[in-house]
């Protein structure tokens, strides 16, 4: 098997923190949105990191998918709790969805076993 979600989420983290030293208002406004929005109150962190997973699959995004499913991991998420999460997001974004959580399956287990 291939690293590659290890590969794409350290390429986009280079290159992401070549955007936070040109644009840096920009991407502070960004990761002050994302801290707000996945910081816990009513849904804890493991429940929106599975929304953010739906969503990155539903809108076809190989990057959400990596860090998504790569925190998903960091926080014990169980094969099981992601394949249902990733059946949500086919219902929800149809035949494309489909292909983009067999993306999400393969980040899952690529990201386990480096846990292991």
């Amino acid at each position: 098997m291939s690293d590659k979600y290890t590969e794409l989420t350290g390429r986009l983290s280079d290159h992401i923190g070549a955007l936070r030293k040109t644009i840096p208002e920009a991407t502070q406004a960004f990761s002050a949105l994302a801290q707000a929005a996945m910081a816990e109150g009513a849904l804890d962190l493991k429940t929106k990191e599975f929304l953010a997973l739906a969503i990155g699959v539903a809108s076809h995004c190989e990057g959400c998918i990596g860090f998504h499913v790569k925190k998903l991991v960091a926080l014990g998420a169980t094969r099981e709790e992601v394949m249902e999460v990733l059946g949500v997001a086919i219902y929800m974004g149809g035949g494309p969805a489909l292909m983009y959580a067999a993306e999400a399956e393969e980040a899952f287990e690529e990201f386990s076993r480096a846990c292991v």
